[in-house]
Formats: structure tokens, C-alpha cells, sequence
């Protein structure tokens, strides 16, 4: 049972309910993350708006998806795990790219750089190097995208951090992380 009380959109009101309207309409469902963001308005809207952000930016959803699986592999987050196979098959991703993504992989060389680099995000907790970026940057990934993939990184720690510390009860098929050891 998650560690905060659920809101809905019957208990939200402004730009909260606008929020998990919205949700709805595009999932068929308000997550529960979401309604547990929703105690507190600004948190819902730092997420959300950052969340959007990105998806209107020039990284491809499907990587974005590959770094949300790595990431919440890397922090051992079942729910983001669960939530974001679901969001991956959404992006076009097959079980096989979903699998790979959880440990950093992909078959395509530009998505395998940029798990490559966000793997250095995450191990050096940004503390990368000039040849860190060299190297993304030679696969292809323009300043902007490089910029992307930290923010990517950066949206998916606070989203794993966020749903382990309150035990988010999981509303997708559950995904459970391979090796969980705190979890």
C-alpha cells in the first residue's frame, strides 16, 4: 500500500485536476504515481511539466524510453520498470529492445550510445568527461539531445526516487527489477 493516499481527479482541483485529466485522457488512466504527486500540486507540476518538456524535444521517445527502463533498473524501481514497458511498447518497442534497455543495451548503434552515456551519467552522477561527450556526440546525438539524454536521466531519478520512497502501489503489469536487493 503506497506510503501517501492516492488522489484522483474527483479530489484535485486547478491546474492538478487539468493535470490528471489530461493523463487520462492520454492513458486511459490516472497512474498512481501521479495521484500520489498530487498532494502536493507543485511536485505534480514540476513532473508533468518536465515530462512534457522532454516529449517535445528532439530525443526520439523510444530512447527516451530505453534511458526511463536503464534508469529504473539501475535503481532497482519496480514501478517505473512496470510503468515504462508499457510507455516502450507505446514507443515501438519490442520485448526484445525492452529487455536490452534495462541492462544499457540496444541492437541500433545511436540508441546504444546514448545508454552508453547515460550509464556514465548515472555511475559518475554527472561527472562526466570531455571524451564521455566526444563520444556521444560522434554517434550522432546533436548538443540539444546531449542535453536530452541528461535530462532524461535527471526526470527518471527523481521519478524512481519519488515512487520508492512512497512504495507506489503498481497499476501496470507488474515488472519486477532483476537483481533486487533493497526493494
Amino acid at each position: 500500500m503506497s506510503r501517501l493516499p492516492i488522489q484522483s481527479v474527483e479530489t484535485v482541483s486547478g491546474t492538478s485536476k487539468e493535470t490528471l485529466l489530461s493523463l487520462q485522457r492520454g492513458l486511459g488512466m490516472v497512474p498512481n504515481m501521479a495521484g500520489a504527486m498530487a498532494n502536493a500540486p507543485a511536485v505534480l507540476a514540476s513532473w508533468a511539466q518536465f515530462n512534457a518538456a522532454l516529449g517535445g524535444g528532439e530525443l526520439p521517445a523510444s530512447i527516451r524510453e530505453r534511458i526511463a527502463l536503464f534508469t529504473a533498473e539501475t535503481n532497482a524501481c519496480a514501478y517505473c520498470l512496470s510503468a515504462h514497458t508499457v510507455l516502450g511498447e507505446m514507443a515501438g518497442l519490442d520485448a526484445k529492445a525492452i529487455e536490452a534497455a534495462r541492462d544499457g543495451e540496444a541492437s541500433e548503434s545511436k540508441a546504444h550510445a546514448a545508454l552508453a552515456f547515460a550509464r556514465r551519467i548515472l555511475e559518475t552522477r554527472g561527472g562526466v568527461d570531455e571524451a564521455d561527450i566526444d563520444r556521444v556526440r560522434d554517434s550522432g546525438f546533436s548538443d540539444a539531445q546531449i542535453a536530452e539524454i541528461i535530462g532524461a536521466v535527471a526526470l527518471n531519478l527523481f521519478t524512481n526516487i519519488f515512487n520508492r520512497a512512497f512504495d507506489i502501489e503498481i497499476d501496470f503489469p507488474r515488472v519486477e527489477p532483476r537483481a533486487c536487493s533493497t526493494c
